[in-house]
């Protein structure tokens, strides 16, 4: 039994010797995936100023959720549509989170820059049972025939209570001016969905919601 120990503690002491010498060995070892040479994220053209008190009447926030997004819209890969029926991605870039997350972000912070109104998170507990904006992210990314960004939005205004009062479309396109590459198409994707989050805040201003 003595026997068996040592041999055991013999390839244990062995395993790591190994493990040490691969790590000292540049090249030899490399954990997890190669990072991309860009990084992108939504900037909003319109902030909330620091310092800004909000107060509301009881039914008057509005909580924004993340949308839904399809499955290739759901990652932090940049798509681009080659053809009506073909699709790629972006090499060398990626998004610094998954662009439902960046767009509600966006759209929060654009709603609350250009009214009243105290946005919440859906994380955010609130006792006050206001509106609740819904959506699906039906466009994110690029169109090679265009050469341009798109960005595409249903939104959906639900009550109180869940039901849905309004449902409308948005959508924007700016061109990206140049060739499709990773330093190029930030920008224009950029505007896009600052043009988007800008006109579902004022669908919502008009329409007294």
């Amino acid at each position: 039994m003595r026997g068996t120990h040592m041999m055991f503690h013999k390839k244990q002491a062995a395993m790591s010797a190994a493990l040490a010498l691969l790590l000292t060995l540049p090249g030899c070892i490399s954990i997890g995936g190669k990072p991309p040479a860009q990084l992108l994220s939504l900037d909003a053209a319109q902030k909330v100023a620091p310092g800004t008190l909000r107060s509301a009447t009881p039914g008057t926030s509005i909580t924004v959720a993340d949308p839904e997004a399809p499955k290739l819209l759901d990652t932090v890969r940049v798509p681009v549509r080659t053809t009506p029926t073909s699709l790629a991605y972006v090499t060398d870039v990626q998004w610094a989170d998954t662009p439902r997350h960046l767009f509600q972000r966006l759209l929060s912070e654009t709603i609350a820059a250009t009214s009243n109104r105290i946005v919440l998170d859906p994380g955010q507990y609130s006792a006050d049972a206001g509106q609740r904006l819904m959506g699906d992210l039906v466009d994110f990314g690029l169109d090679e025939a265009s050469n341009s960004a798109i960005v595409t939005y249903d939104a959906i205004l639900a009550g109180p209570g869940g039901t849905a009062i309004a449902r409308q479309r948005f959508t924007a396109t700016v061109p990206v001016g140049t060739k499709i590459t990773a330093t190029s198409i930030g920008a224009p994707l950029n505007s896009a969905a600052n043009k988007v989050a800008a006109d579902v805040a004022a669908w919502l201003a008009a329409s007294g919601r």
